[in-house]
């Protein structure tokens, strides 16, 4: 579990999905990767990408209970 998907059978799925070749080149150099490891990091990071935007969303409506005050007090 290096990218924090269990790799048990019970827990994948398999797919066939048409994929533009060109497309997967390019992943895959990017990635430097297998393609099953290509495709698994792209599903991550749009997966990633979605949660990033909800957070977004929340920004300054974030209400934390200890003061960065007391935080940054360790720093001294």
């Amino acid at each position: 579990m290096e990218t924090g998907i269990p790799r048990s059978v019970s827990t994948a799925r398999k797919v066939t999905v048409q994929l533009p070749v060109d497309l997967l080149k390019r992943a895959q150099h990017f990635s430097g990767e297998s393609l099953t490891a290509t495709i698994r990091r792209g599903l991550e990071l749009l997966a990633a990408g979605a949660a990033y935007e909800e957070l977004s969303k929340m920004r300054g409506k974030v209400k934390f209970s200890i003061d960065w005050r007391e935080l940054r007090r360790d720093r001294r």
